[in-house]
């Protein structure tokens, strides 16, 4: 007779992924994706290792997680902000002003999600982040095309390069050697206007 886990068992592992995902997302925010091996997630935890091995086979299997929960939060402000009524270039202008701002406030994820050297899997993940990103642009410059607002292009690639333009934008504010003396606000204000340009509007 196959073995089945009670309910309660299921929601202890449950808990126990919960608090992991958790852990690591503290710990890479922390200091980034080095600052999290294994045995620093479990102890952050308040479980074993071969607990964590259970969830996840590999580190780079646990990070990818981490930053598929993190971008799907971000998508969600995304598709809120692109449902919007407003023109074209003004939901386009605060989608990137949430995105950047948010990562001026946490940029040790910020860092750790855009540019920091990572495994394959969790590069090839960021990758198609990275498009998912694009394609709630692309239908925001496809509004704006078809309003007037912007000109006639490739939107796919505009969105692309929008999105290129505002993550590389934040790869030395969000950096390790970053000083943190920067004037935010005007950083807001440039990369916005840049992508604006861009678009066309």
């Amino acid at each position: 007779m196959a073995y089945k886990r009670s309910a309660l068992m299921e929601e202890r592992l449950a808990g126990a992924r919960e608090r992991i995902l958790l852990a690591t997302r503290r710990l890479v925010a922390a200091g980034g994706y080095r600052n999290a091996p294994v045995t620093a997630v479990a102890a952050e935890a308040g479980v074993s290792t071969g607990l964590i091995y259970r969830h996840f086979p590999s580190k780079a299997e646990l990070f990818v997680e981490v930053l598929t929960d993190a971008v799907e939060h971000e998508l969600r402000i995304f598709e809120g902000i692109a449902a919007e009524p407003l023109p074209a270039p003004e939901r386009l202008r605060r989608a990137i002003t949430a995105f950047v701002r948010r990562a001026l406030a946490g940029p040790g994820l910020a860092y750790a999600f855009i540019a920091e050297p990572v495994d394959p899997e969790v590069e090839a993940e960021r990758i198609r982040c990275r498009r998912l990103f694009g394609d709630v642009f692309r239908r925001i410059v496809d509004d704006g095309v078809e309003a007037g607002s912007f000109p006639a292009q490739d939107t796919e690639v505009a969105a692309a390069c929008i999105v290129g333009a505002f993550t590389e934008a934040l790869v030395g504010p969000t950096a390790p050697s970053r000083d943190g003396h920067g004037d935010q606000t005007a950083l807001v204000e440039s990369i916005c206007v840049f992508c604006l340009r861009a678009a066309g509007g």
